[in-house]
């Protein structure tokens, strides 16, 4: 008979992580971190004993965290994720901060490759005035988002399956944004961590991990409105070639801004009219 203190040491033991150790025994007993100051002398029950170790043996394979539990807190969100779509990381979060800065009120934004639909869904529970549509290519991924929007209350944002702007047949928005694939195809971290568990396809992005990034660029002055801008969310050392990326798409004044660890994350460009762009 085993207590629930005595547990949680054993399972940070092996798992070098106290938290990560709360929030797997939280998962197999259904409860909540708070539970465990009160309830820290307990007796764990033998089910409960064996979800859990069965748990951590997952995580010290190096399963996520997320995939093993199921779900990721995002901005304000808890969200549902499955193995079919990427983790949403704290990171991202600032690429939804500068969309809420440049989302005009009543205004439209389109999230290319939204996976889990963090990011779309984030920024519907803060700006319910605004149309948001999300798109992504794998059927399995709008699955998990439409779930998430149905568990959330924002059924109102529009899903849709097709390859980065092929579905959206003209229609044009305020903000084009993405987190899009942008490590190298043959980089070394693809297969450490939990980069292993993750899609390929939703991490990786040809030889200098910027082919998607510039299908984006190539494609958002046919689906921006005069004045809107697009943001790409990419690695810590690819600001300055995604800047000139969107420059070269015609894009105009193009910038970077950096996470909380002082690292570039966020690139973004402007779109002018064919017709205001001539001298």
């Amino acid at each position: 008979m085993t207590d629930i203190r005595t547990i949680l040491r054993r399972a940070s033991d092996v798992l070098g992580d106290r938290l990560e150790a709360e929030l797997l025994l939280a998962h197999a007993l259904g409860v909540n971190r708070a539970w465990f100051f009160a309830h820290a002398e307990d007796v764990a029950d033998a089910g409960g004993t064996r979800r859990f170790d069965a748990l951590v043996r997952r995580r010290a394979a190096g399963e996520p965290i997320a995939y093993i539990t199921g779900t990721r807190d995002f901005w304000s969100l808890t969200l549902e994720v499955t193995p079919a779509t990427l983790i949403p990381r704290p990171e991202t979060e600032l690429l939804v901060e500068l969309a809420l800065d440049r989302l005009p009120a009543g205004g439209s934004v389109v999230d290319l490759g939204t996976g889990s639909g963090a990011i779309a869904l984030a920024i519907a529970k803060e700006r319910p005035d605004a149309t948001v549509v999300a798109v992504d290519v794998s059927a399995a991924a709008l699955d998990v988002a439409l779930r998430n929007a149905r568990r959330l209350g924002l059924e109102r944002v529009e899903f849709v399956q097709g390859d980065w702007f092929a579905p959206l047949n003209g229609r044009r928005f305020n903000l084009v944004i993405s987190n899009p694939p942008y490590i190298e195809t043959d980089d070394r971290h693809l297969g450490e961590g939990d980069l292993r568990f993750e899609p390929a396809s939703a991490l990786a992005s040809g030889a200098d991990g910027l082919d998607d990034i510039r299908r984006i660029a190539s494609g958002a002055d046919a689906h921006l409105l005069p004045g809107g801008a697009v943001l790409v969310e990419h690695g810590w050392n690819q600001g300055e070639a995604v800047r000139r990326i969107l420059r070269e798409a015609g894009l105009v004044d193009e910038f970077t801004t950096k996470d909380l660890e002082h690292r570039d994350r966020v690139s973004g460009a402007f779109y002018l009219s064919r017709d205001a762009a001539q001298p």
